[in-house]
């Protein structure tokens, strides 16, 4: 099993509190949360048992809902919907909760821009080909790639694009766990970076997908921005929407 975020070099808190609420963001987390709660994962649900059965019930539940690359590219219809389910499985709390707290983070505001079908459907689709993307690049593999962040990471790269000046509060090991604050421009560009970095440096370290998160960032990304500069940019249109009186900070 792959875990998809590992550690991170910025732990990100959310700067802003939105006045419009975000059903789909919060409905996700929800999902997710549920999900892995009743699954063997969490180790909560009584019905998988304890030690070696609840290991091989583990093992069977990401081979299960899980994407393996090696199986999706033969075109089963059982395997391409796993990179639909793939999004909702988590392998551990810590991958649980690094996952839900960057979608906490920048999700609600994205969602908040794009309208709450369209969010949904991004979120799905990018999530999606982020996975394709990483299978395609490790065809012969047989590890099973389970998480969110391909989606999540789609979701930062829009953010990346659409509010490029907002602040928002990091905490950077290297500097002693200080809370500081940087635009969006600065602090998720870095992240990438280290995806990055990280992706060039092949299997080694914890079985993080990087890759995943590379692709899912590039097509957030580009997503926003072929979607939103024909209208002349996000600002404009949110103006254009409310009659000239709304800002956004």
């Amino acid at each position: 099993m792959i875990d998809n975020w590992g550690t991170a070099a910025g732990r990100t808190v959310r700067s802003a509190v939105r006045n419009q609420p975000a059903p789909v963001t919060y409905g996700l987390i929800v999902l997710c949360c549920v999900a892995f709660l009743l699954s063997p994962a969490s180790g909560f649900n009584p019905v998988y048992g304890t030690g070696d059965r609840l290991l091989a019930a583990q093992s069977d539940y990401f081979a299960r809902w899980g994407v393996i690359p090696s199986q999706l590219l033969t075109g089963s219809p059982r395997a391409a919907l796993t990179t639909v389910t793939a999004l909702f499985v988590h392998g551990s709390w810590l991958h649980l909760l690094g996952n839900m707290l960057f979608l906490y983070v920048f999700g609600a505001m994205v969602e908040e821009r794009m309208g709450h079908l369209q969010f949904a459907l991004f979120y799905l689709l990018s999530g999606c080909v982020a996975l394709l993307g990483y299978a395609i690049a490790h065809a012969g593999s047989e590890q099973t790639l389970v998480g969110a962040s391909g989606a999540i990471s789609a979701v930062l790269g829009a953010f990346l694009y659409l509010f490029p000046g907002a602040r928002v509060t990091s905490l950077f090991p290297f500097l002693f766990f200080l809370p500081l604050r940087f635009p969006a421009w600065v602090v998720l560009p870095f992240w990438a970076a280290l995806q990055w970095a990280a992706a060039g440096q092949g299997s080694q370290g914890p079985g993080v997908a990087y890759l995943a998160h590379l692709v899912g960032f590039s097509v957030g990304f580009l997503y926003a921005w072929v979607r939103y500069r024909r209208k002349g940019g996000v600002r404009a249109a949110l103006l254009r929407r409310d009659g000239g009186g709304r800002r956004e900070g």
